[in-house]
Parts: structure tokens; sequence; C-alpha cells
């Protein structure tokens, strides 16, 4: 399903991408600090809180899966200038349509390549990135194709070993879909956080999750003071706590 561009009714010079019916980014040129939709706000404290404190001085490299209107390349591009992005996104008409309405800067340092995301991933060489940021959608469901281990494991193989893993998912109470998508995670990545709305996690409505996936600690005290600053009320989970959520789900 192609997706397409559109100007926000509400605020000036920003604009929705859609899918069908479904709003899959939202983005202001004018100011990429801007984040709109909170799952894109839960994206953001994890890269401040793991590959945004490293040295400055050194140039990270991160791989986005599923570009939209490319808003966090564009806020990571504002928020650490000079870090290389590689964004792969398969709908070439909805890239044709972001940079006639949405033109990227001139050495921004991000690259757009079309392809889907399990065939970008397999193009990359080993020990590359920083952080891979999964935020893929057909509609309102995460290709399958990268949703299992064997995806994770070259997610794996492409992360440097302090690297992170960022997936949204989306999905409702009992979470047969997450449960199983986190165990693929959890194959490649020991280290692991989940966050959603509480309201999601009480199993109240349909909703986005944000997986973080590590081999080195992840700094959860962080993201969890992070979580409970936000507006409509977020909830983490890691450690045993997940691992009994996780119960023996298996991979895809």
């Amino acid at each position: 399903m192609t997706g397409r561009v559109e100007a926000d009714r509400d605020v000036r010079g920003a604009f929705l991408v859609r899918t069908g019916s479904t709003q899959q980014s939202w983005v202001d040129p004018d100011d990429p600090l801007r984040l709109e939709f909170e799952y894109v706000q839960r994206i953001a404290e994890a890269l401040r809180a793991t590959i945004l404190r490293r040295d400055a001085s050194v140039r990270l490299r991160v791989v986005h899966l599923g570009g939209g209107g490319m808003t966090l390349p564009r806020w990571l591009a504002a928020v650490r200038p000079g870090t290389a992005q590689i964004v792969c996104e398969p709908d070439a008409d909805l890239l044709a349509e972001v940079r006639r309405k949405l033109p990227l800067e001139r050495r921004s340092g991000i690259k757009v390549r079309t392809t889907d995301g399990r065939s970008g991933i397999a193009a990359m060489p080993s020990d590359y990135a920083d952080a891979v940021i999964v935020d893929a959608f057909d509609g309102l469901n995460v290709p399958g194709s990268l949703a299992t281990w064997e995806f994770f494991a070259e997610a794996g193989r492409v992360l440097r070993p302090d690297g992170v893993l960022v997936m949204n998912l989306a999905d409702q109470a009992p979470f047969g879909w997450a449960r199983s998508c986190l165990a693929g995670i959890a194959a490649t990545f020991p280290r692991l956080l989940l966050t959603a709305e509480t309201a999601v996690w009480k199993g109240r409505r349909y909703g986005n999750l944000v997986a973080l996936g590590s081999r080195s600690a992840l700094p959860l005290a962080a993201l969890e003071a992070a979580a409970q600053h936000a507006l409509f009320g977020y909830r983490t989970s890691s450690g045993a706590v997940l691992n009994r959520w996780l119960g023996a789900a298996e991979p895809f």
C-alpha cells in the first residue's frame, strides 16, 4: 500500500504521511526537533539514553528501516550533526513525494535507499552501525520479514558490539504477536526493554510498543524515568518482569 504526504491542517508548514487511513509519521521541516507522535518520542529518548551519550567527536552511524517522512533522521541530524544515516524505504512513490514536498537539506548526512528493510540490512557490512531503528509498517502491521529471528540475527551482525536495536511494533492484549517478536529479538540481544502506554499494557486498546535490544547493558533507570514523564502515561518492562511476560513465546 502506497503512502501519501498531506499538509497538516492545524500546524502550518507541517505534513502527515498516511498509508490508507493510518497516520505513519508527522514532520515539520522547519522544526525537526518537534516530535508529535508519542512513540517517536520514546524512540528519541532511547537514542538520547544510549548512543547520543557517546563522545561527540565520534561519528555515529544509524540505519533506519522504514522512512516515511524521515522524521527521526531529520531529528538526529539536528541533534547530532554529522551523524551518518541510511534510510531503507521500499515505497518509491512515497519517497518521490517526500523529496518533492519535504526535501532534505544538503549535506544532511542522510542517504536514502529504495529497498525493503530485509534486503537493506542484508547489504550492510558487519559491525557497521551504532543503532538500527525498525519503524516499518504496511498499514497497521509490521512486515513479517522484519519480525523473524533470522532478521534480528542479521541486525545483530550489522550492529557494533555496543549497538542498540530499537523497534516500533503494534499489538493488543494478549500480545501473542509482540511476544513472539520479542522472543526473536531476545535470541540475539539478551538485554531487553519494552515500553508502551499504560492503556495498551492493560489491554484497553491496540497501540504501539517500543522495544530495545542490546548485547551490552541498557540504561534502564534513565529510560524508566523518561517514560514516567510522558504525557499519556507510559510504563517500561525489563529483566525478570519482562521475561515472565514473554513466558514460553516462540520466535517467528
